[in-house]
């Protein structure tokens, strides 16, 4: 996984402010530890002078005020402020103060707990927090290995062209859900499964593009698109396949290339199914276990499974032009009003993997990596304001395979990364 996820990991851990938790955002690890260098627990702030000019070589300026303020990197220790005009002696004490303020950071990081991921011990603990959401087990038996193969998305990679604002004149609802909006369009309703590969990138994006063919045809049209063919035919374009992929190459190669229809494992349904099985990472299952081995990604095979008709060729699906989303919570609010579900991308924590209900905020756990969803509307749940979105981790993981998570702050980069396309409609006129 790509480390470029400073910025978002801000939006995701940095807000202290109790606006929608009680808990507010519970930190731990060494990183949040050093960010709170200028109070921990008991000890008083320290202030920090500024260093004189001869070290202004070797330790950034220090802001005049007493706080602490969060460097652009977003993931180191953060500077405590000083005041006034430094003293020669005062100057002197500079290097030590420093370590004695890392050193405080560094005693409160190994008084924080350890919650293993996917632990009793780590449900307990988030649910004792009291926070937006309840967590619950999701996994069982399940090597992270394989969990942390689940989150295949590169954050901050090629970015499509940015289409032009409209939502100011737009009169949004204050809830909205595309399946309600477009109930004779089935795919909205559906959760897959991406099995034990990083394919997610790929399954975002066939999830939103199938929902859009049914909304811009007005529901005359319903195909499941092929993440099987997206996923082994796009090569480097989108990534690396089960190994990781780019949203964006997902959606350039649709308007590009097409793609054919295909339905889940097994199922036989359309030119080219998903063949990579579902493995029970969820508790009380029938499938076999989910061990991280596997997932190696499917040859590209430009022929449909046999018996299936037309050909191929014949049953491309393309979209007329590929887009991304500006950043603006009203912005995304109005493509999935007027176009239908778009595909998001966010970091994934281990407090994430046990959701069960709720709006999700990040409260405990180290990142592990990025992943692709689906985002088809907005509500808000007692006084918390929330992106409703779909999972591929098949139906028994979450809220029956979707999840509520924190709107409008770019919480974990949720808002940094949404991309969207329109199909070209024209295509299916002479098939209906």
């Amino acid at each position: 996984m790509q480390a470029n996820y400073s910025r978002q990991a801000d939006s995701c851990k940095g807000t202290d402010s109790a606006k929608h938790s009680p808990m507010g955002r519970a930190g731990e690890g060494w990183g949040r530890a050093a960010r709170r260098c200028c109070h921990v627990g008991a000890v008083p702030a320290v202030l920090l002078p500024s260093p004189p000019p001869s070290l202004s070589s070797s330790f950034p300026p220090l802001p005049s005020s007493s706080s602490c303020s969060r460097s652009e990197a977003g993931r180191g220790a953060e500077r405590c402020g000083g005041a006034g005009a430094v003293s020669h002696s005062a100057a002197k004490m500079w290097p030590s103060v420093s370590i004695l303020c890392v050193l405080v950071a560094f005693a409160n990081a190994r008084s924080i707990p350890y919650y293993p991921p996917l632990s009793s011990d780590l449900v307990n603990h988030i649910n004792k927090l009291n926070t937006t959401w309840k967590a619950g087990h999701n996994f069982h038996n399940t090597d992270m290995s394989y969990v942390k193969k689940l989150c295949g998305t590169f954050l901050g990679g090629p970015k499509l062209p940015e289409r032009v604002d409209f939502a100011a004149d737009m009169d949004l609802p204050d809830t909205f859900d595309s399946r309600k909006q477009w109930p004779n369009c089935p795919t909205i309703s559906e959760i897959r499964d991406q099995g034990s590969c990083g394919s997610c990138w790929a399954f975002g994006a066939v999830e939103a593009i199938s929902d859009r063919i049914c909304v811009h045809t007005n529901a005359k049209v319903s195909v499941e698109v092929s993440a099987e063919d997206l996923l082994s035919c796009c090569g480097f374009e989108c990534g690396m396949g089960c190994n990781g992929g780019y949203p964006s190459g997902a959606w350039r190669y649709w308007t590009e290339r097409g793609l054919v229809s295909g339905g889940l494992y097994d199922s036989h349904v359309g030119c080219r199914p998903y063949t990579i099985p579902p493995c029970e990472h969820h508790v009380n299952g029938s499938r076999p276990p989910c061990t991280g081995e596997g997932g190696e990604t499917p040859r590209c095979s430009r022929h449909c499974e046999p018996g299936y008709s037309p050909s191929y060729k014949e049953d491309k699906h393309y979209g007329i032009t590929s887009y991304g989303v500006p950043r603006s919570e009203k912005e995304i609010m109005a493509e999935i009003y007027k176009n239908g579900p778009v595909e998001g991308a966010f970091i994934v924590y281990e407090d994430f993997l046990m959701y069960k209900s709720g709006v999700y905020q990040h409260v405990s756990g180290e990142q592990v990596g990025g992943h692709a969803i689906r985002i088809l509307g907005w509500g808000v749940e007692n006084g918390t304001p929330y992106w409703l979105a779909a999972n591929s981790w098949n139906t028994d993981w979450g809220d029956n395979g979707f999840f509520k998570i924190l709107r409008g702050e770019d919480h974990c980069g949720i808002e940094s990364e949404i991309v969207a396309g329109v199909p070209r409609t024209e295509q299916y006129w002479t098939r209906v």
